[in-house]
């Protein structure tokens, strides 16, 4: 179970919903709202490309080549346009899709991507990914003894979540063995020269902007300052001691700030 890795997840009812989960994660990322979700959504939770279950690419894979399989995931969903609610990368990934008119509304947990020329932010952040990305490969065969203890599962969620108690010990061993097992260096790469630039002038439809003001990853509320420039009319909510992924931090909190923004 905690080594089968799927490209996608669909069930529930009603509007369409497409789910995007951030850098090194998997569609199981939603795993906690997914309940509520799908009460009032046909969700659609996709494996972004070049994560662990996500189809085999063999070049580069960019924001661009990410952005194009999820419009061809759409496509075959039947999903003309749809809520997209994204967290991290996947964040930033449904704003573009909002920039190629494929969005009806998009909530954002704490979105990466759209960096300015210049700021340090970009490569300490990318710095981050790079260290766990050599960590990764000793502790991954000992995900389960790591998971089994608490100071394991404090140590796994540290850029995740402040309160980790309730996240369930198989799901973190499932994360770190996905997150050992990609490319991470060579989508940093990528992503140090696109520096994963958005055209907020493109992007039409409602926006939600959540972040969480204990997020060690992207922190609150420097990083968030780009976003509150170009996204003027964005609602924003803030979540006070919440940290990176609030689907994870605070699961209920969370569905609700996105059901109460995607009803139609």
């Amino acid at each position: 179970m905690f080594t089968t890795f799927t490209p996608s997840h669909r069930g529930g009812s009603g509007p369409p919903m497409l789910c995007l989960h951030g850098f090194t994660g998997t569609w199981r990322a939603w795993e906690l709202v997914l309940p509520a979700l799908e009460r009032h959504h046909d969700v659609l939770a996709p494996t972004l490309l070049g994560h662990a279950g996500a189809p085999r690419v063999d070049g580069e894979v960019t924001a661009e080549l990410m952005l194009d399989a999820l419009e061809r995931a759409m496509d075959e969903a039947g999903f003309q346009t749809a809520h997209v609610v994204g967290n991290s990368l996947g964040g930033y990934l449904a704003l573009r899709l909002a920039a190629r008119g494929r969005a009806r509304s998009v909530v954002a947990l704490a979105p990466a991507g759209g960096w300015a020329p210049g700021d340090p932010s970009y490569e300490e952040t990318m710095a981050v990914f790079t260290t766990m990305e050599r960590a990764l490969g000793d502790m991954a065969p000992n995900a389960d003894a790591i998971m089994a203890t608490d100071a394991g599962r404090r140590q796994a969620t540290q850029f995740l979540a402040e309160r980790y108690e309730h996240i369930p010990a198989d799901w973190l061993v499932h994360q770190m063995i996905g997150a050992a097992s990609i490319r991470v260096s060579a989508m940093i790469d990528s992503a140090l020269r696109d520096a994963w630039t958005l055209e907020p002038e493109r992007i039409a439809c409602p926006v939600r902007i959540v972040w969480g003001t204990a997020d060690r990853l992207l922190a609150w509320p420097s990083t968030a300052a780009r976003y509150r420039g170009w996204l003027p009319h964005a609602d924003w909510v803030e979540l006070d001691g919440v940290g990176h992924c609030p689907q994870l931090d605070v699961p209920l909190e969370t569905a609700q700030l996105i059901l109460g923004f995607t009803a139609d």
